[in-house]
């Protein structure tokens, strides 16, 4: 993972809209940047729904949510209708973001090895900075895991 009090990279990836959306437009809020393996699957949906449901408890807090996956923006407009996702959902086709921020790697499933991304989160200050790293996120609570961190470090 990358290390605590770094600049967060910037990015430019489009969203479900297919509209570009930059890291470094969010300067002056609090970002939750959490990495994904795939739209529409049970862990990701639980992750995700969570999200939505506390969407408010974020937005009074300043921060915003942004969930990276390497799927398409049509993916990503049939995940956010299908659950009601009201936040943004950014695609990396080319892997490019989320190999650096090392959200990408071998994996273990069933025995199995193989290549995907990993469920991390980065929470970035208002300056940029990477204040908090969640290497094992547990779908369940990833939402009240990453608000609490924020409302007990700001």
């Amino acid at each position: 993972m990358l290390k605590i009090g770094s600049k967060a990279p910037d990015f430019t990836l489009k969203n479900q809209d297919e509209t570009p959306t930059t890291l470094s437009s969010f300067t002056g809020r609090w970002v939750v940047l959490y990495f994904y393996p795939k739209a529409l699957t049970p862990g990701c949906t639980t992750q995700a729904c969570a999200i939505r449901d506390h969407k408010t408890d974020f937005d009074k807090k300043n921060i915003t949510v942004l969930g990276i996956s390497p799927d398409k923006p049509s993916l990503l407009k049939r995940f956010e209708n299908k659950k009601g996702l009201n936040f943004a959902l950014l695609s990396d086709e080319t892997l490019d973001v989320i190999k650096s921020y090392q959200a990408w790697g071998l994996k273990k499933f069933m025995g199995k090895e193989y290549e995907g991304v990993y469920r991390i989160t980065y929470i970035i200050d208002p300056d940029g900075k990477i204040v908090h790293t969640m290497p094992k996120v547990k779908t369940k609570t990833h939402h009240s895991d990453a608000l609490t961190w924020i409302q007990n470090n700001k």
